[in-house]
């Protein structure tokens, strides 16, 4: 796929983002080969990040992991007054009535990217984290995020054939393509055990100028998932959508891609 970006400093970026995904860390073989780049063009990227504090080596594993530099800029993201704290306060709302755990997530390529998450109070609950990607074409997110793209688009981001998470996961493009209409017909997007069994999602996209910025979902295990639930599920999101997009509207949006 064709780019415009800056390869050194996509090369750096997509090093932060393989570590932040790997809680194993990884050695400089492994970002190589996932990179798909010679050791000896990211050594010096993988030295100055390490110099910087942006990563670690531990030296009797050889494996680089996210370092306090990339945390103390995170915090300080955090730590602002932001578009994204308004949506956090609607996510306290949503599992409050729901009793279910919500999460927000904006697209990164290919993948949906976890950046914010309220827990739900109940003790048999979605285990997930920030910071975690996951295919688009198998999490609620990730189809409310991809509905009105054109085929086109969705055929360049995936294989014809997709990687199966479980026995439910979608197989095919042709398959996500019937599945992304039906989600233009309902107005939100349905995951039924595709990434983890006996995890449900329900999802809306979160829209800036005509165009899908993010995505909220709802997410609960089968056992509590009913024609009810979800119905009541989807009015209590799209109450939050329009609050929060109402608000991108006054204030705009500083957070998301």
């Amino acid at each position: 796929m064709a780019t415009t970006e800056h390869r050194p400093t996509e090369r750096v970026l997509d090093i932060l983002e393989l570590l932040s995904n790997s809680e194993d860390g990884m050695t400089l073989t492994e970002l190589s080969k996932a990179l798909n780049a010679p050791k000896s063009s990211i050594m010096p990227l993988v030295h100055t990040m390490t110099a910087r504090n942006f990563i670690y080596m531990q030296k009797n594993t050889l494996r680089y992991f996210i370092g306090v530099a990339t945390y103390s800029v995170g915090i300080t993201y955090n730590n602002r007054k932001t578009s994204l704290q308004f949506i956090q306060q609607e996510m306290s709302n949503i599992t409050t009535q729901t009793n279910e755990t919500c999460q927000l997530g904006i697209q990164s390529r290919n993948m949906v990217l976890y950046i914010a998450k309220k827990e739900s109070p109940q003790p048999i609950r979605l285990m997930s984290s920030v910071g975690k990607q996951l295919p688009l074409y198998c999490t609620g997110l990730g189809r409310a995020l991809l509905a009105y793209k054109s085929e086109e688009e969705i055929r360049s981001l995936f294989p014809k054939v997709l990687t199966a998470y479980t026995p439910h996961t979608l197989s095919t493009v042709d398959d996500l393509i019937k599945e992304l209409e039906l989600t233009r017909q309902r107005g939100y997007a349905l995951e039924h055990e595709e990434t983890n069994l006996m995890v449900n999602c329900i999802a809306v996209s979160l829209d800036y100028n005509n165009a899908p910025i993010a995505a909220l979902s709802v997410s609960m295990p089968t056992f509590r998932i009913s024609e009810e639930k979800e119905k009541e599920v989807v009015q209590i999101l799209w109450k939050a959508k329009h609050r929060i997009e109402a608000h991108f509207q006054v204030y705009g949006v500083d957070f998301g891609n």
